[in-house]
């Protein structure tokens, strides 16, 4: 007996954007090809009127979700008509996506903090809206990613190939592609419209963040009871990501402390606005009391659009990469410095804002040995960490700072 080949196509309908999958089986004996055609059935067709359902799931880092944000630009353009929802981790992630014109609708759990079975249900009541595709955004890496995405059960089911993936993940997903370390996780993610069977149409691509009138109003505000119009501004973020062994890619509180010491005397008209979470309360507040200056200031934001809206009014904004350094670049910031943390690489920099990177000498090109997209953390014992970020010199980044200040 010959055994039937099979190959799967997707088709969607350019008209009203509804999605088929064609599976066509060649039967060597005979020549015979079958079509068959699966999607939604008539029911669901008429309910949704025709509409294509599309569900980003952006599960990984704050600043991840912002590098998504091209991507869905470019399926709304591609797909005018559909229904774009996103699935998101952290409340910050929401915020990001927060009036942003593309995007239907926000879904928000923490599920690291539910059980498994609420993890389960939680996931299983995406069924009910029937997606037909979903996307696994760059980098997301783990295999609970795509175990995911295959619950809320979306027939087309896009990712990365992770140099972790194996066979249960290429069981979990059916479209996938290579990541790539020389490549912008804006662009890995954009590269994902060919597996739509769409293209770039938005001429240009920038990180998206919508803010709002009171945001907007909110930082005129803070800018103006705290003296700074006629100020330079230095906006800091000396935090980082907490999962995995992330806070280990800080730069020292210390250094951070004598930075600013140095700083404020030799730039007398010089202010500085601490960004940071509730998390990073103790060390901000720390900084504050070793400087005791009334031109310390924390920026005690109560959103993500509102510390954007607060960068935008920074002279240079310094951190290391982190979520708040993609916001920065997303809102422009005139003048950007980074240090380099074993987690730096081409696929994370600022994407789309000229910036200076201060190199540290312990990483000397070697941040794929530290750290890569294969669910781990940063290689290395604490103390190796820790003594990496400490080669970054107080005297390298304050001379990064004078050439941005000039």
């Amino acid at each position: 007996m010959e055994v039937a080949a099979c190959t799967t196509r997707i088709c969607i309908c350019p008209q009203t954007h509804v999605i088929c999958i064609q599976r066509h089986q060649q039967n060597e004996v005979f020549g015979a090809v079958q079509i068959v055609v699966y999607g939604r059935s008539e029911d669901q067709r008429k309910t949704n009127k025709l509409t294509m359902r599309i569900l980003v799931i952006s599960l990984a880092g704050i600043g991840d979700t912002l590098l998504a944000t091209p991507l869905i630009h470019e399926v709304r353009a591609n797909y005018p008509a559909a229904q774009i929802d996103a699935l998101v981790l952290w409340t910050g992630s929401k915020d990001i996506l927060e009036g942003n014109p593309h995007v239907h609708r926000v879904y928000q759990s923490n599920l690291m903090k539910q059980s498994k079975l609420e993890t389960l249900r939680f996931l299983r009541s995406f069924r009910p809206h029937a997606y037909d595709v979903s996307i696994n955004t760059h980098p997301q890496s783990r295999i609970h990613y795509r175990i995911a995405a295959r619950l809320i059960g979306a027939p087309v089911r896009i990712s990365h190939v992770y140099e972790c993936s194996g066979l249960l993940d290429r069981l979990l997903v059916n479209r996938t592609l290579p990541q790539q370390y020389t490549t912008h996780s804006v662009e890995n993610n954009l590269r994902l419209l060919s597996l739509l069977g769409a293209k770039p149409l938005v001429p240009k691509h920038e990180l998206e963040v919508y803010l709002s009138g009171a945001d907007e109003e909110w930082a005129d505000s803070f800018w103006t009871q705290n003296q700074l119009r006629q100020r330079r501004v230095l906006g800091l973020h000396a935090g980082s990501g907490g999962t995995k062994n992330l806070a280990l890619k800080r730069w020292p509180l210390e250094h951070y402390i004598e930075l600013l010491k140095r700083s404020l005397r030799n730039w007398p008209e010089l202010a500085v606005v601490l960004f940071g979470g509730p998390e990073e309360e103790a060390d901000l507040q720390r900084v504050i009391g070793a400087l005791a200056s009334p031109l310390v200031l924390l920026a005690r934001n109560q959103s993500l659009r509102q510390a954007a809206a607060l960068m935008k009014r920074c002279t240079v904004f310094l951190s290391v990469d982190t979520a708040l350094m993609h916001l920065a670049a997303a809102v422009k910031v005139p003048r950007q410095i980074v240090i380099e943390a074993p987690t730096f690489n081409k696929t994370n920099e600022p994407y789309g804002n000229p910036y200076v990177l201060i190199r540290n000498p312990s990483v000397a090109g070697r941040n794929l040995e530290y750290y890569r997209y294969d669910g781990r953390g940063i290689q290395g014992t604490r103390e190796e960490l820790l003594e990496c970020m400490a080669s970054v010199t107080v005297e390298a980044v304050f001379g990064g700072l004078a050439e941005a200040l000039q």
